[in-house]
C-alpha cells in the first residue's frame, strides 16, 4: 500500500495529465459532430482490420481439415471414375462373357453390385500428414504422422488427392516411413487406362516430376497423352489410382517392349496431405502369396 501511495505521489502530475487528456478527448468527439464522425470512421476501420486479421487466422487453422476432406473426396472420385469405366467396358462384352467377367452379387437390399464396387466399399482411408520428405536422392523416403496406434501397417498403399504416392515401408507407434514412387527400389504394377496392357512403374532418379513404365508389350496400341493408373494386379493397390500421363514412348534396352515416360500426377515437392489404404483383405492375400512362394521353393 505504501509503495502504491508513493508511486501516485511521485507521478501525480502525469496521472492528472492523462485523466484530463481522456476527458477532453471524450468531450471533443462527443459534442462536436465533425470530430465524432472522424472518430467513428477511424474506429470502424481499425475494428474492420482487426476482424479481417482474426478471420484470416481462423481460416488458416481450418485449412488442415479442409485439405484432408479434399484429399479424401478426390480419392473417392478417382475410384468412382474407374468404376464407371469398368462398368461401361463390361456392358460391351457379350452376354455370356458379361456374367462371368462381372460376377454380379446381391446386397442386403436385393440390388446387384460388382466386385469393384464391393472392393471400394471395403477400403478404409487413414488420413495423415507428411512431416518429412526428400525428392533429391536416389532412394527418397517420406515420414507421415500415423503409425500402429492409428491402424497403419507395413506394405499398405499410400495415395493423395491427385494419385499414387507409395507404399508404407516401416512403422512405429505414431509414425510411419513411406517408400514413395521417387525411390529406385519402388516397383508398382501399372496399366494404361482403358486398355489391358500393363507394366511396372520405376523411377531412375533425376527429375521428380517424371517416372517410367517398363515392359509394355510391343503389340500394345496407345498414344501420348493417355493416362497410366494402378493395374490392380497387386495386393497393395486397387485398380484405377492415377499415376500420370504418357509424355514419351521409347524402346526398351533389348527392343522387346516399350518404355513409357510418365508425367506423374502427384507433385511430391509440395505434398502435405495423404491417405493410407487400409484393405481388410490385404493380409490374407499376402499370406496366401507368401505360402505359394514358400511351396515353390520347397518343391525346387
Amino acid at each position: 500500500m505504501q509503495a502504491l501511495l508513493a508511486f501516485f505521489t511521485r507521478y501525480f502530475h502525469w496521472v492528472v495529465f492523462l485523466v484530463l487528456e481522456a476527458v477532453s478527448g471524450v468531450m471533443l468527439f462527443r459534442y462536436n459532430s465533425y470530430q465524432g464522425s472522424v472518430w467513428l470512421s477511424s474506429a470502424n476501420a481499425v475494428a474492420g482490420k482487426v476482424y479481417d486479421w482474426s478471420s484470416s487466422v481462423s481460416h488458416f487453422f481450418t485449412l488442415t481439415r479442409i485439405n484432408e476432406e479434399l484429399t479424401e473426396r478426390n480419392i473417392f472420385l478417382e475410384r468412382r471414375v474407374q468404376q464407371l469405366i469398368d462398368e461401361r467396358q463390361a456392358e460391351e462384352i457379350e452376354p455370356d462373357d458379361f456374367m462371368t467377367a462381372r460376377q454380379p452379387m446381391t446386397d442386403s437390399m436385393g440390388h446387384h453390385t460388382s466386385q469393384l464396387s464391393t472392393l471400394t466399399s471395403q477400403l478404409k482411408l487413414i488420413p495423415a500428414k507428411v512431416v518429412a520428405n526428400t525428392i533429391d536422392r536416389a532412394d527418397n523416403l517420406m515420414t507421415i504422422n500415423r503409425g500402429e496406434a492409428d491402424g497403419v501397417k507395413a506394405n499398405m498403399g499410400v495415395v493423395c488427392g491427385s494419385g499414387l504416392v507409395g507404399v508404407v515401408y516401416m512403422v512405429s507407434r505414431h509414425y510411419a516411413i513411406v517408400m514413395p514412387v521417387l525411390n529406385s527400389q519402388s516397383r508398382i504394377s501399372c496399366s494404361i487406362r482403358g486398355r489391358d496392357y500393363f507394366g511396372y512403374l520405376r523411377w531412375d532418379g533425376g527429375d521428380p516430376l517424371y517416372a517410367y513404365v517398363e515392359d509394355i508389350p510391343r503389340h500394345a496400341k496407345f498414344r501420348k497423352g493417355e493416362w497410366v493408373e494402378t493395374s490392380g494386379f497387386s495386393y497393395i493397390f486397387p485398380a484405377g489410382i492415377s499415376v500420370g500421363r504418357i509424355v514419351g514412348i521409347y524402346n526398351s534396352a533389348d527392343g522387346l517392349s516399350y518404355r513409357l515416360k510418365v508425367h506423374l500426377a502427384t507433385d511430391f515437392a509440395c505434398l502435405r496431405d495423404v491417405s493410407v489404404l487400409d484393405d481388410p483383405g490385404m493380409a490374407e492375400r499376402m499370406m496366401l502369396n507368401q505360402a505359394a512362394e514358400d511351396s515353390l521353393r520347397t518343391e525346387n
